[in-house]
């Protein structure tokens, strides 16, 4: 089965690196918790059965010398986990053909990462140093390469950084964000082949926890491979060819659609993640073979990933449930919801081959709703600008009907704010406006002058039209039209008529980036675990992916370029706390601002939580190991299996399973 996209890829698989000499540096300690790892093989490598054919015929190196010579050893009986055996095929399920960029997340190769305690630790780095918070040297680890067997260098990053980040063409608002504090650039020099640093003009404490995030800022490129479609390298006549072939406009697109290294639809881009595309896209099926040249091994000497093969179908949303209780994953989390529960369990009980494992989720809130303070309707601004309004709409939802009703009771009630785990928790940002009490919103209301009502008992604006506030939803989760539905009787109660508006995700994001969205629903802050050192950036008007503020983050963002100022005293104060943080490296002071944000956060309800830790359903095949019973579904940190590192997991008889693939 695996014949042909094997022999496509070999042809790129020649190894080209010798040996190279070790780094000279050890991990610093920083204000950030950072794990080190002092792990040394001591036995030989094993060689993987699935690329031992191509070993045999001279065409891929030994995995011996296919590993960097100081690999990231894991100790998995010290995890507490078992250790494996390579092979097998894992399928897994997603929605829509861009979510194969899952393989990414779950993969979770970065410069740094987190651990299942969430410290940061050197992961593709061999170790890193930091001095006065604002200047990072970074160590690769020698004799690591890419996926086609290329040297994995501080070229790679030169590549980056003067070509790419700094091109106008390709980066015509300049070197991202993390490269950034304020209106100043970073610099990054290259001293050696295996040693990038990088100044900042000042500390800049965003700088690590970003390498970790699920969606990372790859601040390196395979530049043996991307040259060929750069005007620094060839001719544009020389690529006429290729930009007429990719039906693009010029070399800059055609540069920017082969280089998403996240987006991972480029199967001939190489990659440092556990496992790189087999298939060409366009299809409902896609496969990732393991990484040759993957730069971890556990301690007996067996280079991970354990498993040969993932296999990552698109389907329907609506059949992914049916698909799990008939068997066909091996792993799936991605598209089930806590009411497919029922369905799961009922599979198991009547002999399917999986467990359904009930994970917390680390969302601050299951469900928040997003009132538009950007709102392009002037009237309509101005009412939901005023906390009086987002108070009373919080205050109108019955959360322990929709906790009884959805998650039958399990949920964490409450509004948007640090869940328990973390040590910024405090129970009274939970309730904070978040108890069901009627009388006191209909007051708040009253208060606000919006008096008058229509027949039907709904209350008016101040130009009249009666108050119907529209809710826009990706339409991808059942329980939020559930959830809605219950909502629409309270807040009817109080003079408030609630209309939901399903739309395609893209198609809600863009409304709500242009101001036409009256409020969106989503969930609550990716990160609800928050550490004193976790930047609080995602509490201040600083990105536009946060729906009740769009604007203010646009114009954070571009710099003055697009979006609007920041009009409102209680924003205005999170950006100062926020850029507080950012210039402070006293963990005491830095928790204080934490506090603060979250306080100001739970009194003017910008984001309207509904419940958390609602249980994440976790089908898990009875032959798959390592995988956690209790673990953490979070997108940030973690990148949802990420954390727990799927390269890990193994199944209990892989010959099987390859021999049911073959088939």
């Amino acid at each position: 089965m695996f014949d042909r996209p094997k022999t496509a890829l070999i042809a790129a698989l020649v190894a080209l690196s010798p040996a190279l000499a070790p780094a000279q540096a050890t991990a610093q300690t920083t204000a950030i918790p950072v794990a080190t790892s002092d792990a040394v093989l001591t036995v030989p490598v094993q060689e993987s059965g699935f690329w031992s054919a191509e070993v045999q015929k001279g065409q891929m190196d030994a995995a011996a010398d296919r590993i960097p010579e100081t690999p990231l050893v894991v100790d998995l009986e010290a995890k507490g986990r078992s250790f494996g055996q390579q092979g097998g095929t894992l399928r897994t399920m997603v929605t829509r053909t861009k979510d194969v960029r899952q393989m990414v997340v779950y993969g979770y190769a970065r410069l740094v990462g987190y651990d299942h305690e969430y410290n940061l630790s050197p992961d593709i780095l061999r170790d890193f140093e930091v001095e006065e918070g604002r200047r990072f040297t970074l160590h690769l680890r020698p004799g690591h390469r890419w996926s086609d067997g290329a040297p994995f260098t501080s070229a790679d990053f030169e590549y980056w950084w003067k070509h790419v980040a700094n091109n106008p063409e390709l980066s015509p608002n300049g070197p991202p964000e993390i490269m950034r504090i304020g209106d100043r650039v970073a610099r990054m020099t290259f001293p050696d082949a295996y040693t990038v640093v990088v100044d900042f003009p000042k500390p800049n404490p965003r700088f690590l926890p970003a390498l970790a995030q699920a969606s990372p800022p790859f601040i390196y490129r395979p530049a043996h491979y991307l040259k060929q479609f750069h005007v620094d390298f060839n001719t544009v006549e020389e690529m006429e060819e290729m930009i007429d072939q990719k039906r693009v406009r010029g070399w800059a697109p055609l540069h920017n659609k082969l280089d998403n290294m996240y987006k991972f639809d480029n199967h001939q881009l190489p990659t440092l993640q556990p496992w790189m595309p087999a298939s060409t896209g366009g299809a409902s099926r896609y496969l990732f073979v393991r990484n040759p040249y993957f730069h971890r091994v556990d301690a007996r000497g067996v280079h991970l990933p354990y498993i040969d093969v993932v296999e990552m179908s698109v389907v329907g949303g609506g059949l992914i449930a049916a698909k799990s209780n008939a068997g066909e994953t091996d792993l799936q989390a991605r598209g089930l919801d806590f009411r497919d529960t029922s369905i799961l369990k009922k599979g198991t009980a009547d002999g399917a081959a999986y467990q359904t494992h009930l994970w917390s989720n680390g969302a601050a809130s299951q469900i928040a709703i997003y009132p538009n303070l950007n709102f392009a309707d002037p009237v309509w601004r101005a009412v939901i600008r005023d906390a009086r309004f987002r108070r009373a709409l919080s205050l109108s939802i019955d959360r322990t009907i929709i906790n009884r009703a959805l998650y039958f009771g399990l949920g964490k009630e409450g509004g948007m704010t640090a869940l328990a785990a973390s040590p910024l928790f405090d129970p009274e940002n939970l309730t904070k406006w978040a108890i069901y009490d009627p009388a006191l919103a209909n007051q708040l209301l009253d208060d606000m002058g919006l008096v008058e009502r229509d027949r039907a008992g709904i209350r008016l604006l101040p130009d009249g039209r009666p108050m119907e506030f529209v809710i826009e939803t990706a339409g991808e989760r059942q329980e939020v039209e559930n959830a809605l539905a219950i909502i629409t009787d309270t807040w009817r109660d109080v003079g408030i008529k609630l209309i939901m508006r399903p739309l395609d995700r893209d198609i809600l994001r863009n409304r709500v980036f242009s101001g036409v969205t009256m409020a969106a629903v989503w969930f609550g802050w990716d990160n609800g675990i928050p550490q004193p050192y976790t930047p609080p950036s995602y509490l201040a008007p600083t990105d536009q992916v946060f729906f009740a503020w769009p604007k203010w983050g646009q114009y954070h963002q571009t710099q003055g370029a697009a979006g609007e100022q920041i009009d409102l005293p209680a924003a205005r104060k999170l950006m100062d706390l926020n850029r507080r943080w950012d210039q402070t490296q006293d963990p005491a002071l830095r928790e204080d601002i934490w506090r603060e944000m979250l306080a100001i956060h739970a009194d003017q309800q910008f984001g309207i939580g509904i419940l958390s830790e609602a249980p994440q359903p976790i089908v898990v095949s009875d032959r798959l190991r390592n995988v956690p019973e209790q673990g953490k579904w979070a997108w940030e940190p973690g990148a949802h299996f990420g954390v727990h590192r799927i390269d890990e997991f193994w199944f209990g008889d892989p010959g099987e399973e390859l021999a049911r693939v073959a088939q």
